[in-house]
């Protein structure tokens, strides 16, 4: 299977692994995914893990693993 994702892909649905973003995809995607979790939504989860590597975001001390 095929997992390469076009840059400009969307992914609505919280369970489909997103593929690899920019900070600039990560930034949309964690707007279009606002209202879920990064427990359960996969692509919030990878924008957060994007946004935080390009030191675009910081964690507070409460969602550290």
């Amino acid at each position: 299977m095929n997992t390469a994702f076009p840059l400009r892909t969307v992914v609505m649905d919280c369970r489909i692994e997103p593929g690899p973003m920019t900070v600039a995809r990560a930034h949309r995607e964690m707007q279009r995914h606002l209202d879920c979790s990064v427990d359960t939504c996969r692509v919030r989860r990878r924008a957060r893990a994007v946004l935080v590597r390009a030191g675009a975001m910081t964690l507070d001390d409460r969602a550290l693993p």
